[in-house]
């Protein structure tokens, strides 16, 4: 195991595959003489060159259709987006090409693309650089998703994504680039829909994914001062999604807080509330209750931007009520 960081790790994945597969390439805005904007593919143009490793201009419709048309013939692209709120000017291309190609040749194409990049709030960089993207993608089908938490799942999934043969989405923190964790050295894959449970409890359910997981594990460690274990369950996967990992959660605890960055309105955790509401409804004792952002556009002011972002007050308070919920009775 080596410690690492976030950032180290993807680019770990990256080199691993592509030393694995020459069909693998990276291409994104400032990946190669710049090294990423976010320093993800440093060192990467030198080990592999400028056919493999392409900086792309600033089109983000453009460099993405080249991406799905080069795994529409057989290559295996990367493909960076500097944010995935820049990706909003390429859905056309994710959701109408890479997405419903296998679908309608009657899988004689495979669509083996990735497309990655942070998503979410960072610091102060306003509506337009701030949102959470996961909805966008997953609401359509033919596209995978997966957000990594930690630098291990970053090796894991990335790899796995890229190994994968439809078009999958590896959405990652903008904020955790520097967050450093234990790597599993060599090869590592961790399989697709595949959730991981990060603390174990018996009193409540904090289920999540991405960039939250840190926001829910802070929230367990106040509860825990009080007396109150959470479970705190990362999903790591949105689409797939690991069904059985959900209910099992769900019947341990028989409360449940679904917290994700997103807008409430229509967000994931809506998706995973009906899920619970319908598969595991008789082992509820409290209503599923959700914490998301504030269903505004991000704010840049930092007091009201902070006020916007769900933190881990937010969560303990969500957890108590769940908990005490119909005790006055």
């Amino acid at each position: 195991m080596a410690r690492m960081t976030y950032r180290d790790a993807l680019n770990a994945a990256m080199v691993q595959e592509m030393e694995r597969d020459d069909s693998v390439f990276l291409m994104g805005e400032e990946v190669a003489e710049y090294d990423g904007a976010y320093k993800v593919s440093k060192g990467m143009l030198e080990r592999f060159g400028d056919q493999r490793v392409v900086d792309a201009p600033i089109s983000e419709l453009g460099f993405t259709g080249l991406c799905v048309g080069a795994a529409m013939t057989g290559l295996r692209p990367i493909c960076e987006f500097m944010t995935f709120n820049f990706s909003i000017l390429a859905l056309d291309q994710v959701i109408n090409s890479a997405a419903k190609m296998h679908y309608m040749t009657n899988g004689q194409v495979n669509i083996p693309v990735v497309f990655r990049g942070p998503t979410g709030a960072a610091l102060q960089l306003s509506a337009q650089h701030s949102q959470a993207c996961e909805t966008y993608y997953v609401h359509a089908p033919g596209v995978k998703l997966v957000t990594p938490a930690t630098p291990a799942d970053a090796k894991g999934l990335l790899a796995a994504a890229i190994r994968d043969d439809d078009p999958v989405a590896v959405m990652e923190g903008e904020l955790l680039y520097n967050v450093q964790g234990e790597v599993p050295d060599g090869e590592y894959v961790i399989p697709l829909g595949v959730a991981d449970l990060k603390r174990e409890g018996s009193d409540v359910s904090i289920v999540t994914h991405g960039k939250m997981v840190h926001v829910a594990l802070q929230a367990a460690d106040k509860l825990a001062k009080d007396g109150i274990e959470a479970d705190v369950l990362d999903l790591r996967s949105i689409r797939p999604l690991d069904v059985d990992a959900i209910l099992e959660t769900v019947r341990k605890t028989n409360r449940v807080v679904y917290l994700e960055e997103g807008w409430p309105y229509v967000g994931v955790g809506a998706q995973i509330a009906t899920l619970i509401q319908e598969e595991a409804f008789d082992h509820l004792d409290a209503p599923v209750t959700r914490v998301t952002q504030a269903d505004v556009p991000m704010p840049y002011a930092k007091n009201l931007e902070q006020l916007a972002k769900p933190n881990a007050n937010r969560v303990v308070d969500a957890c108590r009520a769940v908990l005490y919920a119909g005790t006055a009775a």
